[in-house]
């Protein structure tokens, strides 16, 4: 897979579980994993041993209660699971090994999950013994009210922003858009070069892992428009996210009877849009990437709101998008630095053959675009979509 992904030029990057095992078997009989490896109480044999693992000895279970207490967050288990003893030898010397086989397989780096359970410098021993370069981000959920900070990790790779997903959800259901307009470092955010930012992820999406309200494929009228800001705004590395339908926050893939996850593709045929969701391969998503990728070397041109639920930007001479989050159309004619001609909305559709089959926005020899946009609905153009 890591192979044909390279061919394609899409790099692979693991979603690391270095900090903990799995939930302890307090059972009394042994448990199997996926691939039917053993394990029990603290031991996972030929890999770890129960002296390898941290006990807390606080509340009850050795799992952590009070996410005010440093110590405990860094030394106890994450909701039950077997919290691996990152300062010891065997332990680092285990897991950069792990890290290292993937590196030789051709992976290009590393979510670390759970990163601020661990104390930074036992991070730093771990990812110092990699055999070679590797993009990094860790997995940090700060909003701003408990003792582990985002920056302790900022020596060690990039850092996810949860505070960006759920204040860009408050803005788009209980806000007004044009307070986008410094959205980034000036909401006390983490410096754009280090934040890894998302409209949803898999955790935050079924409320884990530092979730709340936030916007999901559940919504998708507001997923895209909200995705489309996330791609066109220049604050952090974004993430898109691809899901399955769920009802039940702890449900699996979609799966035969017996356990086999049903394939994305079934005799040639995608499956999107039934359990699998693919948002990655929804059009305005797929597209809003391309205009990322376009205009990433330019900065914000040209703001307009009208101190409400419509906004419009520009990105240099690269880009310009307008997102319509009113159930009244937009109509404005506005300024931008995109060279005249005719331009083919990435939103409502592509370019094939040099045609458009979306809407087509034309920009005058000015620079100034007669916008039409519908209710609760977006357009973009960049120097690519020019037909």
């Amino acid at each position: 897979m890591v192979k044909r992904c390279k061919a394609s030029n899409v790099d692979v990057y693991v979603d690391a579980v270095i900090n903990h095992m799995t939930w302890v078997n307090r059972s009394g009989s042994t448990k199997y994993g996926s691939a039917k490896s053993p394990y029990d109480e603290y031991l996972y044999p030929g890999t770890y041993q129960p002296w390898d693992f941290h006990r807390c000895g606080r509340n009850g279970d050795d799992s952590i209660a009070n996410y005010h207490d440093r110590w405990e967050v860094q030394n106890c288990n994450v909701t039950t699971c077997a919290d691996l003893n990152t300062g010891a030898e065997y332990v680092r010397t285990r897991l950069a090994s792990y890290l290292n086989d993937l590196l030789s397989l051709g992976v290009a780096g590393f979510r670390i999950d759970a990163a601020k359970h661990m104390h930074f410098a036992d991070l730093q021993a771990i990812l110092g013994r990699l055999n070679k370069g590797a993009y990094i981000f860790q997995e940090v959920i700060d909003f701003g009210y408990e003792p582990i900070k985002s920056d302790e990790y900022f020596p060690t790779g990039d850092v996810t922003e949860f505070r960006y997903s759920r204040n860009l959800a408050r803005i788009f259901y209980n806000g007004k858009l044009s307070w986008l307009n410094s959205f980034g470092q000036d909401w006390n955010f983490i410096p754009a070069s280090k934040a890894v930012v998302f409209v949803d992820n898999h955790d935050i999406q079924r409320g884990h892992g530092g979730g709340g309200e936030v916007i999901t494929h559940k919504d998708p009228e507001t997923y895209i428009l909200a995705t489309t800001f996330m791609l066109a705004w220049p604050y952090g590395y974004p993430q898109v996210m691809s899901s399955y339908s769920f009802q039940d926050p702890s449900q699996g893939p979609p799966n035969h009877e017996g356990g086999k996850t049903k394939p994305v593709y079934d005799n040639n045929v995608l499956q999107c849009g039934k359990e699998w969701q693919c948002e990655h391969r929804w059009e305005p998503i797929s597209n809003m990437v391309m205009f990322r990728n376009v205009t990433s070397e330019t900065s914000i041109n040209n703001w307009w709101s009208n101190g409400n639920n419509q906004i419009a930007f520009g990105r240099g001479n690269k880009g310009f998008v307008a997102i319509n989050k009113e159930d009244k159309p937009m109509n404005h004619v506005l300024q931008t630095e995109m060279p005249a001609g005719n331009y083919c909305d990435v939103i409502s559709g592509s370019v094939k053959r040099q045609e458009c089959t979306g809407q087509i926005v034309t920009v005058t020899s000015s620079g100034k675009v007669d916008l039409k946009v519908g209710a609760r609905r977006a357009i973009a153009i960049h120097i690519g979509s020019r037909i």
